[in-house]
């Protein structure tokens, strides 16, 4: 059974390597690797403090790499104007309390999302049934605890702006968590998606090692309700975007991208939704609260 669609070289975004670790594919967009999950920075480069945005956190321990690599590229001392996540699962938000503690840096979530971030639910367990590799059997062992951030915590606003982020505008894209979000920028079709779809295997420990480039759906022993990551992914395909950072593996750019993405909209099932699982025959979701695990 087909799981993933091939990547190629001519898929990849055109990047500059940077010494302090990041990946430049715009003039404006960074993206750095944190063991499992990418880190966004937004904003050129010598921006200064505050001139700047982070998207997402990464993994508990990685607030050094994360910070050295702002303060390389925006300046000393350079803190950002807002910290925006994705979604919380753990290695998204795993540096987050102790950035925003560095930074005193505000911190938008959607609505749905903000109870994983303000201490109160835990995240439904992850899944080992789904199979494909080490880091789905281990998924029963993976932190779903909430963090605490509330004293910075912020809904982001109902109308689709992004604070801090001129031109951009954020995309309701759950089925890997309620509140999970995307990152639109219209101008030169520029989509920031977190795990709605990633661009290698999550579930295997060597795919995550050496981002094997394959065009996946989210993380599947994470992903709670596989009908909406469905019409999440058909609702970003839609746009037919150019260039596209995921939460996991490299990013991607082109026609050929924008193809393969919608072939995964198309064979979702097929391709993206595992043969068994927890969450495939009994989604935990927002409206009836199985996705909120209260503390």
């Amino acid at each position: 059974m087909v799981q993933q669609i091939p990547l190629d070289s001519d898929d990849r975004a055109d990047e500059i390597k940077r010494d302090d670790g990041t990946r430049e594919i715009a003039a404006d967009l960074a993206y750095l690797r944190t063991i499992m999950a990418n880190v966004i920075y937004v904003g050129l480069p010598g921006a200064g403090d505050r001139n700047w945005v982070l998207v997402d956190a990464g993994v508990v321990g990685g607030k050094s790499t994360i910070k050295g690599a702002a303060e390389d590229r925006f300046g000393a001392n350079a803190r950002p104007a807002a910290i925006i996540l994705t979604h919380g699962h753990f290695d998204h938000v795993g540096s987050l309390e102790d950035l925003v503690d560095e930074w005193d840096a505000p911190v938008f979530a959607h609505q749905l999302e903000l109870p994983y971030l303000n201490g109160n639910a835990s995240y439904p367990d992850g899944d080992p049934s789904v199979g494909g590799g080490l880091m789905a059997s281990l998924a029963g062992f993976l932190p779903t605890r909430p963090v605490d951030v509330s004293t910075r915590l912020s809904s982001l606003p109902d109308d689709g702006s992004i604070p801090f982020l001129s031109g951009w505008t954020w995309i309701h894209t759950p089925g890997h968590s309620p509140g999970h979000i995307s990152l639109w920028r219209e101008r030169d079709k520029a989509l920031i998606v977190g795990d709605a779809f990633i661009t290698t295997a999550a579930e295997s420990a060597y795919a995550t090692a050496f981002q094997t480039p394959e065009l996946h759906g989210p993380p599947k022993y994470f992903t709670i309700d596989w009908k909406k990551a469905k019409t999440s992914v058909e609702s970003l395909a839609a746009l037919s975007p150019n260039l596209v950072i995921t939460g996991h593996g490299r990013a991607m750019e082109g026609p050929d991208l924008t193809q393969k993405l919608g072939d995964l909209a198309r064979d979702f099932e097929r391709i993206a939704v595992p043969w068994q699982g927890r969450y495939v025959e009994a989604p935990a979701n927002a409206e009836d609260g199985t996705a909120y695990r209260q503390r």
